[in-house]
């Protein structure tokens, strides 16, 4: 069972990264709040691992932070909700913004993730209260990302973002395209942030 990952970053996109280990490369599922956290492709990265195993695959979850992969593991203790799913209500809100979510029982807030049904928001909110309350002291900035000039790889890499949470294609092009008219010359997080502003 892999528990921990650390080797050359080769390639990131939103939600997937490609680690090279001894010359093996590991891909790895990240939510939007890790990937806003790595290092520029061919650099060294370390991830905390979730390994999922089923009857057809072998499937690597990795988080920046001890406290996401924590989260995580909160997560998919619910019944309904899968590694995948964890991913993406991490990436909807953010490990922090998302204790409190589960702290206050608030199942409006998470919700309002896609993917999230009224069902699985109010067994997050009953379920994992109070195992949120106590571990809500230990919440930990994340690194900033470093900004990059707004190019059509950044532009697609959060169009993608968008389709991979849930959203209509058609939605999230009008609302990258906004953001991308509000935030010009704006690295990807900016864009991706300002995105899901526009289309919540």
């Amino acid at each position: 069972m892999i528990a921990h990952l650390t080797g050359i970053l080769r390639k990131k996109i939103p939600h997937s990264v490609i680690i090279d280990n001894n010359g093996i490369g590991y891909e790895v599922s990240v939510p939007l709040s890790t990937f806003y956290a790595l290092p520029e492709k061919d650099e060294k990265v370390s991830l905390h691992i979730y390994t999922h195993v089923r009857e057809d695959a072998l499937m690597l979850f990795g988080f920046h932070t001890s406290l996401e992969k924590e989260i995580f593991m909160l997560l998919i203790s619910v019944s309904g909700i899968g590694p995948r799913l964890a991913t993406n209500i991490l990436s909807g809100i953010g490990p922090v913004d998302l204790l409190d979510a589960m702290a206050n029982g608030d199942a409006a807030r998470m919700q309002s993730i896609p993917g999230v049904g009224r069902r699985i928001a109010e067994r997050i909110a009953l379920e994992l209260k109070d195992k949120a309350l106590k571990k809500r002291g230990d919440a930990e900035p994340l690194a900033a990302p470093s900004v990059t000039r707004e190019d059509e790889r950044v532009y697609n890499d959060a169009l993608s973002a968008l389709v991979n949470l849930g959203y209509p294609s058609k939605s999230a092009k009008g609302a990258v395209d906004r953001a991308r008219a509000r935030a010009k010359d704006a690295g990807l997080e900016t864009l991706i942030k300002e995105a899901l502003r526009i289309i919540a």
